[in-house]
Formats: C-alpha cells, sequence, structure tokens
C-alpha cells in the first residue's frame, strides 16, 4: 500500500462528511446542535483543517443518524 499523505486524508474525510451531510439536508449548524461538535469545527472539519478523534466521528454519526463507518468510507483523493 502507498504511503497515505495526512493532509490528503482529511481533505477527503471532510469532503466525505460534507457530501453526506448536505445529502441529508442538514446544515451545520442542524448537525452542531445534534451532536456534541461546535459548527465551526464541524466546518473546519469539512475543509481538511482540523484532525479529530473517534470521539469525535462517533458524534458525527449520531448527529447524522448514520454508522460511524460511513463517515470513513470514502476514497482518498490526492
Amino acid at each position: 500500500m502507498d504511503e497515505i499523505n495526512s493532509n490528503d486524508f482529511l481533505k477527503s474525510f471532510g469532503k466525505n462528511l460534507k457530501k453526506i451531510r448536505e445529502k441529508k439536508g442538514v446544515s451545520l449548524r442542524e448537525l452542531a446542535a445534534s451532536c456534541n461538535v461546535d459548527h465551526s469545527n464541524i466546518g473546519k472539519i469539512e475543509k481538511g483543517e482540523f484532525n479529530i478523534t473517534l470521539l469525535t466521528i462517533l458524534e458525527l454519526s449520531k448527529g447524522l443518524e448514520i454508522h460511524p463507518k460511513k463517515l470513513l468510507d470514502f476514497e482518498i483523493e490526492e
């Protein structure tokens, strides 16, 4: 397996999060209200500017009402 660039990983994760959030028709503030993550941090996550923990993935998945693995199901863009 090729080495994965951490910035590419964060950006790809963020794009996937944004795609899922928008598909569900949920705003940043709505998502923040339904999970324990500030809306400004969610915006940074979506831009690949913020490294998160597994617990943040769990909170986001609860807010989006999806299984956490869906947030990790993405291709890494270089």
